[in-house]
């Protein structure tokens, strides 16, 4: 049951190519962003689509697959936990985020 506490698991599209960084001590990191939508009908019965924006971090294998093997729009299958940081920007001002740290990544694009 613990492996449930902060699990998360979407279907999507990938908003940008994933980004790939070497840090300093040779560790590798891959940033990328996930759209997910959601579609309901309003009150009227119109069809209304939400889309979410998902911040994506992977390290080193799950990173180098992710910047050789994915694009802008592939859609895709991640698990991974919600991790919630801050940091101040340039002009000091603090900003909080929150990712998703893959932990497993399914291509579901097909290549052409």
């Amino acid at each position: 049951m613990n492996s449930l506490r902060n699990s998360v698991q979407l279907i999507g599209n990938l908003g940008k190519d994933p980004e790939m960084t070497t840090l300093e001590k040779g560790k590798k990191i891959t940033r990328a962003t996930i759209a997910t939508n959601e579609s309901y009908k309003s009150n009227n019965g119109d069809k209304v689509t939400e889309t979410q924006w998902h911040n994506l971090v992977a390290w080193d294998a799950k990173a180098e697959f992710m910047e050789k093997y994915l694009k802008k729009g592939n859609e895709v299958i991640i698990k991974g936990r919600i991790s919630n940081r801050s940091y101040e920007d340039k002009s000091g001002v603090t900003k909080y985020i929150s990712e998703i740290i893959v932990s497993e990544i399914v291509k579901l694009t097909k290549d052409a």
